[in-house]
């Protein structure tokens, strides 16, 4: 297996974990409190959705695309 490849699992598995936990914080006490109050989500809480669906996009290219085999 190509180390692009491997690199591409670990950022597809981080980015899943990554946006697990900031789907989780949406449903906090203080993310609902704040999207009540201004209509948005924390700062926190969007960067982790964000950040979690950017590695996750990455790393599934990467597996997808990922350097073919060497003999």
């Amino acid at each position: 297996m190509s180390p692009q490849r491997i690199l591409g699992i670990v950022l597809l598995v981080v980015g899943v974990a990554v946006l697990i936990y900031g789907v989780n914080a949406s449903h906090s006490m203080a993310d609902r409190l704040s999207d009540t109050f201004t209509g948005r989500f924390t700062e926190a809480t969007t960067w982790y959705i964000i950040g979690g669906a950017a590695s996750g996009l990455l790393g599934l290219l990467l597996v997808a695309v990922g350097g073919g085999r060497t003999t």
